[in-house]
């Protein structure tokens, strides 16, 4: 019959996120750029753009969800599926070895930078790494919090995978789960509040790291890379977070199945990365890089 589909691809419908999600990224980046300049509204323009990127996503994804309930994600779709979230995590491994080369190379060939009327000069000290007389983080207080923290929360989203695989989605409700909806044969839930759990504790510790920090952002070279290396591992985290609080909605609403989850997969996957980059982070910056300099008491 004309026009049957003898095949197992799925083929799209005409869609308005694309247009909107590229019209919402030109309005942020613009606003950004305006707001860095201080230019009249960028701030404004700044965050409609912000708020278009952010809807583009929520319809796009919700489309998503309706297309695996529709039965759309066929076996070679989630394969497919699959291949685009190992690339998008090549993608952010990559961006996390711009910082750790800016890291590395500053640390190697230390040229004490400061910045003075808004322009990096070089500062009238010893070239050593960490510059002579800066006071670093002590790496085995609350970073190795930190650390232990988000190893454990890796535990919890593998346990929360294969309770999942294994069909433990549900059962009687008692104790102190049962008031938040989680069944004695429910390690799904279970797992993700855990991590979700974890996931907060983490980014609330690093605040508090960051606002008891001996040195400010944007003064030495050290600090700027220390803060935009661990800052976007941060964010990181928090978007990790959003992305398991959605899986335990979904969990919820019983859209996972043993069978097809790919949802919940590519979040694990994602926490899983996370976790790699800090402890790459915490060895590198924490331990290595602030080796022999004096660390903050307290």
């Amino acid at each position: 019959m004309a026009g049957a589909k003898n095949h197992d691809y799925h083929i799209l419908a005409p869609s308005p996120w694309p247009l909107m999600g590229s019209m919402g990224a030109l309005v942020m980046t613009s606003g950004g750029v305006m707001w860095m300049h201080k230019v009249a509204f960028g701030t404004s323009v700044f965050f409609i753009g912000l708020l278009l990127v952010l809807a583009t996503m929520f319809f796009w994804w919700a489309d998503v969800i309706r297309e695996a309930h529709r039965g759309d994600h066929t076996p070679v779709v989630q394969l497919h599926f699959r291949y685009g979230m190992i690339l998008f995590i090549a993608s952010e491994v990559m961006f996390f070895v711009g910082w750790f080369w800016a890291w590395f190379a500053f640390a190697l060939f230390p040229t004490p930078l400061q910045i003075v009327d808004g322009a990096p000069q070089i500062a009238a000290l010893e070239a050593t790494w960490p510059p002579k007389g800066l006071i670093v983080m002590n790496p085995w207080e609350l970073p190795l919090l930190n650390t232990f923290i988000l190893l454990l929360s890796g535990t919890t989203v593998t346990w929360a995978h294969h309770a999942l695989i294994h069909g433990q989605r549900g059962g009687e409700r008692k104790g102190i789960w049962g008031l938040i909806g989680v069944g004695t044969n429910d390690g799904l839930k279970k797992g993700l509040w855990l991590t979700i759990i974890l996931g907060l504790c983490f980014s609330c510790i690093q605040a508090y790291e960051y606002a008891h920090a001996p040195f400010p952002f944007g003064t030495f070279n050290y600090a700027s890379v220390f803060f935009m290396a661990t800052g976007f591992h941060g964010l990181h985290v928090i978007i990790g977070t959003i992305f398991l609080i959605v899986c335990l909605i979904r969990a919820y609403r019983g859209d996972f199945t043993p069978r097809q989850h790919f949802g919940f997969e590519a979040a694990a996957w994602y926490w899983h990365f996370v976790d790699v980059v800090w402890l790459f982070l915490f060895v590198s910056i924490y331990v290595w890089g602030g080796w022999g300099a004096p660390v903050h008491a307290g």
